[in-house]
């Protein structure tokens, strides 16, 4: 069942949004050379209890994975794109990271990822970043009454071509609610004009997540991380957005001092 939520159930959901925005945007801050990734997934850890909310990970067990998750924020570095299991590795220079995090608050759910650089940045790691986030931006776009949810993936898949990347369509969006995942798969590739007729009060995970080299992926032995099968560079981009009357609402965005700080651990990027 596909559940449209009311105006107030959409702000409660937002209040979520805000909420992991900033952890997210503090795990970003933390991430520099030399820190361990565990002490990232602790810091979240403290924050949801601090908060009183709820990690939508702890003890998931999906078909996929061994096991039941045991971490509060997917942390997945360099090749590694998706449900990267924390462990004891030191972050190094030129590392590009991903953190992923899903929670719950009064019982409504926000589920976000961004990718950054640690230290060093090359600018074909920045380029990859940027068209994760400039894709997640035009599916945002579309995400509008009356559009299809086809329209959201292509828009994705445009975006994907445009900067030569290969779409991977085993993993994608999600409907999003009173838990981390409803019905409703987002491909980040489609035909425009097809699928599930968007209305107001649909709530959706957007993710877009591209490899540099390849469409295919690979499992580690923990049956958690998700990797390019040819060691190519990946990056992932999500926010959770509900479509309203008067456009698309992201309820997860970081806060701008955060956006700003990261922004200027940037050098510029080649052009699209």
């Amino acid at each position: 069942m596909i559940e449209h939520k009311s105006p107030g159930d959409i702000e409660r959901m937002h209040v979520t949004g805000q909420f992991l925005g900033q952890v997210l945007a503090e795990l970003g801050d933390l991430a520099e050379v030399g820190v361990n990734l565990l002490d990232l997934e602790h810091h979240a850890r403290r924050r949801i209890k601090e908060r009183g909310a709820e990690s939508c990970y702890w003890d998931y067990e999906p078909s996929f994975g061994k096991g039941p998750f045991r971490n509060v924020v997917c942390l997945s570095v360099n090749d590694a794109v998706l449900h990267g299991l924390p462990h004891s590795y030191k972050l190094r220079d030129g590392d590009l990271v991903t953190m992923d995090m899903a929670v719950t608050i009064d019982g409504w759910a926000a589920d976000s990822a961004y990718s950054v650089v640690v230290g060093t940045p090359s600018p074909e790691d920045l380029r990859l970043i940027e068209a994760t986030e400039v894709a997640l931006e035009a599916a945002i776009e579309v995400a509008l009454p009356g559009n299809r949810l086809g329209d959201i993936s292509a828009a994705i898949g445009a975006v994907a071509r445009e900067y030569g990347y290969p779409v991977n369509l085993e993993f994608g969006g999600h409907g999003i609610g009173r838990t981390m995942h409803e019905e409703l798969h987002i491909p980040n590739d489609g035909r425009a004009g097809r699928g599930w007729k968007l209305r107001p009060g649909l709530t959706l995970a957007i993710e877009p997540w591209f490899a540099a080299g390849t469409d295919k992926i690979v499992y580690d032995p923990d049956g958690w991380t998700i990797r390019s099968a040819d060691g190519s560079r990946t990056a992932h981009s999500e926010h959770t957005v509900a479509v309203t009357e008067s456009g698309p609402l992201v309820l997860t965005r970081r806060p701008q001092a955060a956006e700003g700080r990261q922004e200027a651990r940037k050098s510029p990027a080649t052009g699209r």
